[in-house]
């Protein structure tokens, strides 16, 4: 098992994994937070949100200019080697994309509603967030989140529909998540891991953490992989074979997270 002398890097989920599904709380893990702080440990959140609200998240935790994947992989920051911002954008924007989804419904008369669609009071209902955070939330560059209202069917139609339009549909734990094709957790952390390197030059060990099916494909990329116990439905389905490197959580949220991080990471 690795430990925090190692070249760690901790990839996570925030909500249902480091963050509590209904507060939005983070305080259970503070202890492994500092202990990572401490070691220099990157935290990459590898979320469905927004970098408008990743950044200000990451200052509150202490993580302030490490890397992130946003929207659920549609995008991904680093600072390069000298120190520049660089951002990895997977295909359409925000406009093109509802755009897109505007036309396909009414050419097709499906049923759903988007993050565009909805009130700022109706997403608060939704997510449970303070008007502040919606507004956050709502800053989108690259995919759109929806409420699907329609036929199992009409889903299958949809799929195909968005195909023909190198999009693609990821089931989160809240919304659908529309986005650019080919992009996804998986492929963000293959580029961010291509394009950044430990300083001494050496391949990073990454953890990965996560409680939903969108999830599932970091959690199939990582070398060990955590998966929290969550709300969703849908379980988190992993292809991978290496049983030993994949711990269930039994706890949910951010004491789950700190129950992996303890399975995985000896401390000596």
């Amino acid at each position: 098992m690795p430990n925090l002398q190692d070249p760690l890097m901790i990839v996570t989920d925030l909500d249902g994994s480091l963050l509590d599904h209904h507060t939005y709380s983070w305080q259970p893990a503070e202890s492994w937070l500092a202990r990572l702080r401490e070691a220099q440990i990157p935290l990459v959140i590898c979320t469905s949100k927004t970098s408008a609200e990743i950044i200000p998240l990451q200052q509150r935790l202490g993580f302030s200019g490490a890397p992130f994947i946003a929207e659920n992989g549609a995008l991904v920051q680093i600072d390069n080697a000298k120190g520049e911002m660089v951002r990895y954008h997977a295909g359409k924007n925000y406009d093109e994309i509802c755009h897109c989804l505007r036309r396909l419904q009414q050419q097709h008369h499906f049923r759903f509603t988007g993050f565009v669609d909805f009130t700022e009071k109706e997403l608060a209902d939704i997510t449970g967030l303070p008007p502040a955070s919606v507004a956050l939330a709502r800053m989108r560059e690259a995919s759109e989140p929806l409420v699907w209202r329609d036929s199992d069917e009409q889903l299958v139609r949809f799929r195909q529909a968005l195909e023909q339009e190198a999009l693609m549909l990821v089931e989160g734990g809240r919304f659908w998540h529309v986005m650019p094709k080919g992009s996804g957790k998986d492929a963000a952390l293959r580029w961010l891991l291509q394009n950044m390197t430990t300083s001494g030059g050496k391949r990073f060990i990454t953890v990965g953490l996560g409680d939903g099916p969108n999830d599932a494909p970091m959690l199939d990329s990582v070398d060990y992989a955590v998966v929290i116990k969550g709300y969703s439905k849908s379980p988190v389905a992993l292809t991978r074979q290496d049983e030993r490197h994949v711990y269930q959580t039994m706890e949910y949220g951010p004491t789950g997270w700190c129950e992996g991080l303890d399975y995985f990471i000896s401390q000596e």
